[in-house]
């Protein structure tokens, strides 16, 4: 798909939402500034889901006014069992566990950002157990947002839909024609979420940001905004 037929598709349905979520967040490198700057020239709003234990101090010294905070698992380790897909909440551990382990990261994020913090889960490799998501507003996360269609909870949620990573082909970009494509295929009358891990972006991924922030007909939610359609409001 090319740029002009998918800005064809969105000019056909009205106009489109969208929003961007960035994966990882942890150091204050070069990649993390980059999208951050990024955010700032072409004026759109991004969600940055923060590894609590991993996050440097002076990442927080880095955000502007358009930058949201997400929480990010606590510490984003593996501890799935064997056949397992990755997850940071093995079927295996104890629930409440679990849930002490988001609620020492909730209260570190909101010790750094506060002001800046979304009550909002994003669960590494956007894998979580049923019955820790029922569980999260008992610790102050009152959102989740994971990655495809949505699970059947009683939390809000609101996902991501194009992952423009491809991770079983070398952490490469996953080219613009599937980019476009997939995300033709989620457009819907609810926001439509992108998936970015800056720190490992080759230039053709950042390039394709480049223009996909530049694409009419295209209204960029912020996270609060995008969750407000589901009722969840922060503070």
């Amino acid at each position: 798909m090319t740029w002009e037929e998918f800005e064809a598709e969105i000019a056909r349905r009205g106009g489109a939402k969208f929003w961007w979520r960035d994966d990882d967040a942890a150091a204050a490198s070069p990649e993390l500034r980059r999208a951050l700057a990024l955010s700032r020239t072409c004026a759109v709003p991004l969600a940055l889901a923060v590894i609590p234990e991993a996050a440097e101090p002076a990442l927080f010294g880095l955000l502007h006014e358009r930058i949201t905070l997400l929480q990010h698992g606590t510490d984003h380790r593996n501890r799935a069992a064997p056949g397992e897909k990755k997850t940071e909440y093995p079927a295996a551990e104890p629930i409440e566990a679990a849930l002490g382990r988001v609620s020492d990261g909730f209260r570190r994020l909101k010790t750094f950002a506060a002001e800046r913090l979304l009550p909002v889960l994003a669960p590494p490799w956007n894998r979580v157990r049923k019955d820790l998501l029922d569980s999260l507003p008992a610790v102050g996360i009152r959102g989740v947002t994971l990655y495809g269609p949505r699970m059947g909870a009683l939390i809000p949620q609101v996902n991501t839909h194009v992952d423009i990573v491809a991770w079983r082909r070398g952490r490469r970009f996953i080219g613009e024609d599937e980019a476009l494509r997939l995300a033709a295929k989620n457009l819907s009358d609810e926001p439509l979420g992108w998936l970015t891990h800056h720190a490992v972006h080759d230039e053709h991924a950042w390039r394709f940001l480049e223009r996909l922030f530049k694409v009419q007909g295209v209204h960029w939610l912020s996270a609060a905004e995008a969750f407000s359609y589901t009722g969840l409001k922060n503070g």
